[in-house]
């Protein structure tokens, strides 16, 4: 009877193993991936930051034009986007 007791307790510990491990590996695929090329990056940062320092409105469009690609890459959230310009009036 201690055999059966045992068993059916590490029987319980894999079926708790399993049920929290599967759904990590799974859900692990599901992460962001990085852009493939340097120039994918570009293509959705820009350079127009390069040498930007937020000192003069030239600058503040650069950063602007930056966070332009941002939001349409929705690589920040909407509300980022709405708070980096002051909008609170984003659409979907």
């Amino acid at each position: 009877m201690r055999l059966k007791g045992r068993m059916m307790t590490l029987r319980t510990a894999l079926e708790r193993c399993a049920l929290i491990t599967i759904p990590v590996f799974a859900l692990a695929g599901y992460g962001i991936s990085a852009p493939k090329t340097v120039t994918g990056l570009k293509s959705v940062v820009g350079v127009d930051l390069v040498g930007a320092r937020g000192a003069t409105p030239a600058d503040q469009r650069k950063i602007d034009r930056t966070v332009v690609g941002l939001c349409a890459a929705a690589v920040w959230s909407k509300a980022d986007c709405a708070r980096h310009g002051g909008r609170q009036d984003v659409s979907s």
